[in-house]
């Protein structure tokens, strides 16, 4: 059963009163949504993340152009709103169905694809000022933990040190309300970027011997992953630590868990984690620890214009970002994390990360 937020559901019910007491005055009912673009968001150095800016784009009913996009609002904020007083959750996937219907005797739908219906999610987010778990949508679970750390989960208790290798799936909701943290005595969390060095670290039982949580989104980390990372450094004071490619890509990836998502900057307060810390894979890595050139991997013209992209960013103005970008692109070579094995299958949890960590060799 889901957890009802009244606060949620009110706003939710306030969108068609706006169209209630439009159509009372005889007014185009219309509905203000933030702007979520890069031109509509600044960097906060102060807090350390991205926040939205105050731009809005006013969403009308009598505008032609703007019609199909008024309806398709307010037609999966009632979907929304059916959650709420039901007390369940639903997948984005199953919102697109439950709105879904072809018009009148027209051969016209209200959606033709998931891509039309997810992000009026993101902007009814955005526009309410809440997030996509209080409207009870969740996604799939594509996170992995395990290390010292015991959960409530639905009533059940989940002890991530417990768990053989596999590890714990990390739910796509992991607010107090859904997942409790009992019991936490982890000294750390490394954030992973790919479940294949996951894997290697929990078959070495890395977080044993180091007393940390190692946590994975197998890629561009989702929500509920960084909501999680962001928990326990919030809650338990856990340091965490971003293990990624040497790449843009992967400089991105840490962006987003330490800074937030230009997309979703409305939610960097509860999401960004300011003092995460790049732990590597970085660009003078290949040289300190002799990797060959030949397994590095040319840049190609789609990297080098992100690498650049990324220099400008605010938030990677630092003085040592700058030189470790210039580094990589000087070098026209980019590392992933697998080519650590070139050393040892094991080089990943016996040499690389102990003396990162030992001599406190990160980037902030």
């Amino acid at each position: 059963m889901a957890k009802r937020h009244p606060a949620v559901e009110k706003k939710l019910v306030g969108l068609a009163d706006l169209v209630i007491a439009a159509a009372a005055k005889k007014k185009d009912p219309s509905i203000a949504i933030p702007v979520r673009s890069l031109s509509n968001v600044k960097f906060n150095e102060k807090k350390g993340f991205i926040e939205m800016g105050a731009n809005k784009q006013m969403r009308t009913f009598f505008n032609v152009a703007m019609a199909k996009k008024f309806m398709q609002t307010m037609l999966v904020a009632d979907a929304l709103n059916e959650l709420q007083k039901a007390d369940l959750t639903t997948s984005l996937r199953e919102i697109y169905y439950r709105t879904k219907h072809t018009m009148g005797d027209s051969h016209e739908n209200t959606f033709d694809d998931q891509a039309e219906s997810d992000p009026v999610i993101e902007d009814l987010e955005v526009g309410l000022s809440a997030l996509r778990e209080e409207f009870h949508v969740r996604a799939e679970n594509a996170g992995t933990i395990i290390g010292p750390v015991v959960f409530e989960d639905d009533g059940d208790t989940v002890d991530c040190a417990k768990l053989g290798k596999g590890g714990y799936s990390v739910p796509s909701i992991v607010e107090e309300e859904y997942l409790k943290i009992k019991k936490c005595t982890a000294d750390f969390v490394l954030l992973i970027e790919k479940g294949t060095q996951w894997n290697r670290l929990a078959e070495d039982k890395f977080w044993r011997k180091y007393n940390c949580i190692l946590l994975t989104g197998n890629g561009q980390p989702p929500r509920g992953v960084r909501r999680l990372a962001r928990r326990l450094n919030e809650e338990k004071k856990l340091p965490v630590y971003v293990l990624v490619d040497n790449d843009p890509w992967g400089y991105y990836i840490y962006s987003v868990v330490k800074q937030g998502s230009i997309n979703l900057a409305f939610e960097s307060q509860r999401m960004a984690i300011p003092q995460a810390k790049f732990v590597g894979l970085s660009s003078a890595d290949p040289e300190h620890y002799d990797l060959p050139r030949n397994v590095g991997i040319k840049l190609n013209d789609k990297d080098i214009s992100r690498a650049k992209e990324l220099m400008a960013y605010p938030w990677f103005q630092k003085k040592e970002w700058q030189v470790e970008i210039k580094r990589m692109l000087t070098s026209g070579l980019k590392f992933e994390l697998d080519a650590l094995a070139n050393k040892d299958f094991q080089y990943l949890t016996k040499q690389y990360l102990p003396k990162k960590l030992k001599d406190r060799d990160w980037l902030d």
